[in-house]
């Protein structure tokens, strides 16, 4: 006689799964609330993360905490200027015993990748980074290697460490959905953080509250929300409104269009709808686009920032 199965959990929606990830990052994250909101927005969207703040404030750590957060596997680069790209991606090592070479991934393939101070990476490292970033994928020797589903990528950047860097170039910054600044907590929060309630005793503390396949299924749903036709022609009259700025010389791409509709597709189900707004599209413009701006100094997040809310400011939105 065969024994009943074990019952199989009901799948929980989107916002249980965000609101979860949310409060456990947070624990480690005291204070950071906005940062920790963008971070798990990145995450739900299938999009990759920049963090750029001064030392100390807590990028890493935001990084290693989403990672323990969601379960599976983590990987870690640290960026130097010797970095080579295999080690990044990983390389084909020949085997004596078989006569063949064998494929030993690098740190990349993991569900969540943290690559630490990747402006100290040599133009030819950042470059090893593009294929992953878009693709989902690592070509070594002719062959195409899958990345975990999901892949979430997190970087870091010190934006006042201008020794020893190297600039990204635009066709990087613009595979990254989300851009955010992490600056110094609150006086309250940074009590806590001396009491040890966050910070790394509140990092080893947290425990996954999801797994890969359950963030899969998350992200799969977020893409299927709905977003009205109104919506759409908002999003995209943002993006054109960015090309007509008298101080902007590259405006934001297609990429960033698509980019800008799936995080605040995300931001929507963090807040508990189940339809976009143009106030979701409001919330995250800047961190969606402000960095893929490119005015006649380069790509500046400050001046990035003011633009796109120039251009907030200017563009009419549609009455829901």
């Amino acid at each position: 006689m065969a024994l009943p199965a074990d019952p199989v959990p009901a799948p929980r929606d989107p916002r249980t799964v965000a609101v979860a990830v949310f409060d456990a990052v947070a624990a480690a994250m005291r204070g950071a609330d906005d940062a920790v909101g963008m971070a798990v927005v990145a995450l739900l969207a299938g999009g990759h993360l920049l963090l750029e703040g001064v030392p100390g404030t807590g990028k890493t750590l935001l990084a290693k905490s989403l990672a323990a957060a969601i379960g599976g596997r983590a990987g870690r680069v640290q960026c130097t200027p010797d970095l080579l790209p295999a080690d990044v991606t990983g390389t084909s090592v020949y085997s004596p015993a078989t006569g063949e070479w064998d494929f030993r991934p690098g740190p990349v393939f993991a569900h969540v990748v943290l690559v630490d101070e990747v402006n100290r990476a040599s133009p030819r490292t950042q470059a090893a980074l593009l294929e992953p970033m878009e693709e989902r994928q690592v070509t070594v020797d002719g062959i195409s290697h899958r990345l975990p589903d999901p892949f979430l990528l997190v970087a870091t950047r010190n934006p006042f460490g201008a020794s020893g860097t190297f600039p990204l170039p635009e066709s990087q910054l613009d595979r990254f959905a989300l851009v955010c600044t992490l600056d110094r907590p609150p006086r309250d929060a940074a009590r806590e953080i001396l009491a040890g309630e966050g910070g790394a005793p509140g990092l080893a503390r947290i425990r996954p509250v999801t797994d890969p396949a359950e963030i899969a299924a998350t992200i799969a749903a977020v893409r299927r929300l709905h977003c009205a036709p109104t919506v759409v022609d908002y999003v995209l009259d943002v993006v054109d409104a960015t090309h007509l700025h008298p101080d902007v010389v590259l405006g934001a791409s297609p990429r960033a269009a698509l980019g800008l509709q799936a995080a605040a597709r995300a931001r929507a189900v963090v807040v508990g709808r189940d339809f976009v707004t143009p106030d979701d599209v409001k919330a995250v413009a800047a961190h969606a686009l402000a960095h893929r701006i490119v005015t006649a100094a380069g790509p500046d997040l400050e001046a990035g920032s003011r633009i796109v809310a120039e251009v907030l400011a200017a563009v009419v939105a549609p009455v829901p």
